[in-house]
């Protein structure tokens, strides 16, 4: 992102919010916090990708119950409560949150602040924006740090649904943000699907339908999420793992690519999705939901990653 407010963070905005489904006048009000904060506080490292991260998570860019944000940075409509529900369907978003970015009232109160000079609108990106940015800095945080990252965004909600989405959208952006190419849509299609259904049980041969079919085992998994963008997939990981591109090896994966485990001669008993800067989505095992996690660990044993999309 450049570094100034100008012509040239005008392009870029408009570049990427396109790529990334985000409408141009959110994307700056994160851009235009991301350079404000980058003066006064510049030890906390506060991205742009963090806050869009948390105004998807929360209220799609302020979408949310039918609003939008105009010109002028304000709500069309006022955001309330946005609830978010787990697959059990348990409100687990908090209680009294309200605007663009869901601030409870003891954040508002605490960190409030106008983009503009003015008297502070919750319902306005800018000053929404600008004073989630200052809560996350708090403490002296280092958001470059994933620990400093994990407890800032959970100062904001705390709830695992909530953190675990909002981190995988972060990786995504983050991917996205950083290349000069546009995204292929069907990869994002597809991890978007995936990102979408974080929280579901895992579910040994599960295909994720509902009712009966409650969640999804690994492969299930990518298979619905490459079908939702049109593409179909073996069923199993080791079947996946023989029919899709081989990422040569030694190469970083790509955003989508599939992440393999187990030995590539006889079997393949695992696969994940994977969303940028060493993390993937997967459905892990019994007793644990779709999740996002670093895709290497000492002494795994990993296969390598394929390539749906081309």
């Amino acid at each position: 992102m450049p570094e100034q407010p100008g012509q040239e963070l005008d392009a870029w905005a408009i570049t990427t919010s396109l790529w990334l489904d985000i409408p141009l006048r959110a994307m700056l009000g994160y851009a235009k916090t991301t350079v404000s904060l980058g003066k006064e506080q510049p030890d906390c490292h506060l991205s742009w990708i963090t806050l869009a991260a948390v105004g998807k998570t929360t209220t799609d860019h302020g979408r949310a119950n039918g609003s939008q944000i105009r010109a002028d940075g304000a709500s069309t409509k006022a955001i309330g409560t946005v609830e978010l529900r787990d697959f059990y369907g348990k409100v687990i978003s908090t209680a009294n949150a309200a605007g663009p970015m869901q601030l409870t009232p003891a954040l508002w109160a605490k960190w409030q602040k106008s983009a503009s000079g003015g008297k502070p609108d919750l319902q306005n990106i800018d000053d929404a924006s600008l004073t989630a940015g200052r809560a996350l800095c708090a403490d002296h945080r280092n958001l470059s740090k994933g620990s400093d990252w994990w407890s800032a965004v959970t100062s904001l909600q705390s709830a695992p649904l909530f953190l675990h989405r909002t981190l995988a959208t972060a990786n995504v952006y983050g991917t996205v943000g950083k290349n000069a190419d546009a995204p292929n849509p069907k990869v994002l299609n597809a991890v978007n699907f995936a990102i979408s259904k974080i929280g579901l049980p895992y579910v040994w041969g599960g295909n994720g339908t509902g009712g009966s079919d409650p969640g999804f085992d690994c492969s299930g998994l990518t298979t619905a999420a490459y079908a939702s963008a049109g593409i179909t997939l073996k069923r199993t990981a080791d079947t996946q793992f023989r029919s899709v591109f081989a990422v040569p090896a030694g190469s970083e994966p790509a955003l989508g690519d599939l992440i393999f485990y187990g030995e590539p001669r006889t079997n393949i008993h695992h696969v994940g999705l994977y969303i940028g800067n060493q993390q993937m989505i997967d459905a892990p095992t019994e007793g644990q939901a779709v999740q996002v996690h670093t895709y290497r660990k000492p002494g795994d044993d990993y296969a390598g990653a394929g390539r749906p999309a081309n």
